[in-house]
């Protein structure tokens, strides 16, 4: 058994990278860029290059490979690039695996994708499982609700430079998970036949808002945290605005993805069924108070030694 990892720089693919070396598997990682990914080399993988937008790059990758994890998606502000790769690229991808005979092929998706299809990213990824469905190959879709790790540059690390938190209301409460956990059920569903040709959600033990998320980062901080509301009608306007110029395209859809943040429906799932066929333990899942609790206790660590070996100055005054 040999496993391609497609998009293994990303912050979930690492993840999935590591813990499939971690038991053992040999991990072969589809790159764009050997010097980014040299990391994934010094951990144990082998390096190939590749390019999702150029269909004849994917053949040699293939070579050997009979299981896929793919966790490549583009960033949700370049409607152009969100089209080559999540749409047409996944499906050269795709109809390439076929052709190859790959016998198990993992695909991320995003809790909820089916409701939005106003968000260019969330309407391609429901279109892909779509297409997987009507394949022959043994897949297994897992839609995951957030990474816990998007929070440290959202709120985390603005919260701790003191920088304004704009909130568009209570928000909707999202059940964020670690990419590690994440990457926990992507491994284990490449040799589980309960999860073939199946979807699950992914989804952290407690949904939280926005607001909520500000008062963890608040109490694991010790700093009170600057926040601004934008109201909804105003922001959906100001997205409206945006598509009028070439330069909005990209602002337009950064905000269509925050509206769904913004909106009422909660983006979190019942994992009893998931744990059960997965096999993992739901107490073994990373809460997002642990993950807040460790990110500051790790940075205000290294702050302080960094302020302790700064040297004193002596000036004249």
């Amino acid at each position: 058994m040999s496993l391609l990892v497609v998009g293994a720089t990303g912050t979930l693919g690492r993840q999935v990278v590591r813990r499939a070396l971690d038991e053992g598997l040999p991990v072969r990682c589809l790159v764009r860029n050997f010097q980014k990914a040299g990391f994934l080399r010094e951990w144990g993988a082998e390096l190939v290059r590749g390019d999702l937008t150029k269909p004849a790059t994917l053949v040699p990758a293939l070579e050997d490979i009979t299981q896929i994890i793919d966790a490549a998606t583009t960033r949700a502000n370049d409607a152009q690039r969100i089209r080559q790769v999540d749409w047409l690229g996944k499906v050269a991808l795709i109809q390439a695996a076929e052709r190859h005979g790959i016998q198990k092929f993992v695909f991320f998706s995003i809790l909820g994708a089916e409701h939005f299809p106003q968000v260019p990213l969330m309407e391609i990824k429901y279109c892909i499982e779509k297409f997987l469905q009507q394949t022959s190959l043994d897949f297994t879709i897992l839609r995951p609700a957030g990474f816990m790790q998007g929070l440290i540059g959202q709120y985390a690390i603005p919260i701790l430079e003191g920088q304004s938190i704009w909130l568009t209301g209570e928000g909707c409460p999202l059940a964020y998970a670690n990419t590690q956990d994440i990457a926990r059920f992507a491994v284990k569903a490449l040799t589980l036949p309960a999860a073939s040709r199946q979807t699950f959600a992914i989804a952290g033990p407690k949904a939280y808002s926005p607001s909520e998320i500000v008062r963890q980062c608040e109490r694991f901080s010790g700093k009170t945290a600057r926040t601004a509301n934008m109201p909804l009608g105003l922001f959906r306007f100001v997205r409206k605005m945006a598509l009028a110029f070439e330069w909005g395209y990209g602002v337009s859809e950064r905000m269509a993805f925050v509206e769904v943040l913004a909106g009422d429906r909660p983006l979190t799932a019942d994992m009893a069924e998931t744990h059960r066929v997965f096999g993992i333990d739901p107490d073994s899942l990373t809460t997002l108070e642990s993950f807040l609790q460790e990110y500051y206790g790790f940075i205000l660590r290294r702050l302080k030694e960094l302020n302790y070996k700064e040297p004193k100055i002596k000036t004249p005054f």
